[in-house]
């Protein structure tokens, strides 16, 4: 726990403490359309107790200095429900709230991001996702669907001369709507918000 808090400090302090110009003029045609980039909770499949197996790819376009369109692929599992605050929340990996086995998801996120002021953005993004529930034997009993939203809020901060970015934010995450889980993981799941608030993010790019 003690290194969560370290690094949700260590975000606030960068989102804090850099000046820099982080985003682009609205005339400026010189700066890169392109890019490619992912998050650094990769990081989570290093864990020694039920590594996520999460893999993203962020591709991303500039229509505008302010306007800005990804498409991230992804995949990962998960044991708990997402109603539970994976940082905040001490019955996240507590064993009577984990679910007989885990889902699997598949999806692909649309997000749209508007600069509001220098690097400070606002984001809607919306997934659309295949699940694949599967029981502690290793077995599928169940396939499902969600689309799970995120509004999240971030600083784009350009580094070594704009080839490289970071983007530390803080999001609300949202289950709008999914088919019903196989019986064993919707009473678990029914018990949790739809809502997480306070979801810490840390984003980083490649521009092209």
């Amino acid at each position: 726990m003690q290194k969560k808090f370290l690094f949700i400090g260590f975000v606030l302090l960068i989102t804090t403490t850099l000046q820099l110009k982080a985003q682009y003029a609205e005339t400026d045609t010189t700066y890169k359309r392109w890019f490619i980039g992912s998050t650094v909770f990769l990081l989570g499949n290093l864990a020694p107790v039920n590594p996520p197996e999460f893999a993203q790819l962020n591709i991303g376009y500039r229509i505008t200095g302010r306007d800005v369109i990804t498409l991230e692929p992804k995949t990962w599992k998960y044991a708990w429900p997402n109603g539970i605050h994976p940082f905040f929340n001490k019955s996240y990996g507590k064993s009577e709230e984990k679910f007989p086995g885990y889902v699997r998801e598949y999806g692909i996120s649309v997000a749209y991001q508007r600069f509001l002021r220098k690097g400070l953005y606002a984001e809607l993004n919306v997934m659309p996702s295949l699940q694949e529930f599967v029981n502690e034997e290793g077995r599928k009993i169940d396939n499902g669907f969600q689309i799970f939203n995120t509004y999240r809020v971030g600083y784009h901060i350009k580094l070594f001369k704009d080839r490289f970015f970071i983007q530390p934010s803080i999001a609300i995450t949202h289950r709008a709507c999914h088919t019903t889980l196989p019986d064993g993981f919707k009473q678990l799941d029914d018990k949790w918000s739809k809502f997480v608030f306070g979801e810490p993010g840390f984003h980083f790019g490649f521009n092209l």
